[in-house]
């Protein structure tokens, strides 16, 4: 049985988990591995993963109120551990992507269990990834055209790759938490 607890709990413990993720992702992102990537984009998807378990099991009106929470988090803390410049394009990359992440997301939950994810990070990964990269990097005499691209298409590998634990998570629930309430996004 979902209970007012439970949900509140759920809640809570998804803002932790983006907020934390956006600040390991905005330092990682200071660490190239080579002129095509950056360790970022290894962790940064997993802020889709997240706000796409809160969307399911919560519904998208709670997934916008993790975004929310994850970007005040993400950006504070990211201004004290990370650089200023990557915090603020972070910041402004990851709002935009990820409320696009949760609309995508509810408009094709409906669907088979792997397209609503898939596609919302798939999409929303392509924002965020012009948006920060350009924002962060432009005009720095640093390689981030090519980081883009490298950080985009490791963000495509990682979106297939947590359809796993997406899928899993989503099992292990009991079966009235597997789907969020219908709301409107």
């Amino acid at each position: 049985m979902r209970t007012h607890t439970a949900e509140r709990s759920a809640l809570l413990a998804a803002m932790v988990a983006i907020g934390l993720v956006v600040l390991v992702s905005n330092i990682a992102v200071g660490y190239p591995i080579n002129d095509w990537l950056t360790w970022g984009a290894f962790t940064y998807p997993v802020a889709f993963l997240v706000t796409d378990l809160s969307n399911r099991i919560l519904g998208a009106a709670a997934a916008r109120r993790v975004v929310y929470a994850g970007f005040a988090v993400g950006v504070l803390l990211s201004l004290y551990f990370a650089d200023p410049r990557i915090a603020a394009a972070s910041g402004g990359a990851f709002l935009v992507a990820q409320l696009l992440d949760v609309w995508i997301f509810n408009k094709l939950r409906q669907g088979t269990w792997w397209r609503a994810p898939l596609v919302s990070s798939l999409v929303a990964s392509a924002v965020d990834t012009a948006i920060f990269f350009s924002a962060a990097f432009a005009m720095t005499g640093l390689p981030w055209v090519t980081w883009a691209m490298g950080d985009y298409a490791a963000k495509l590998a990682m979106a297939a790759i947590l359809l796993v634990p997406f899928r899993v998570l989503v099992g292990l629930l009991p079966a009235e938490w597997r789907e969020a309430p219908s709301q409107t996004a």
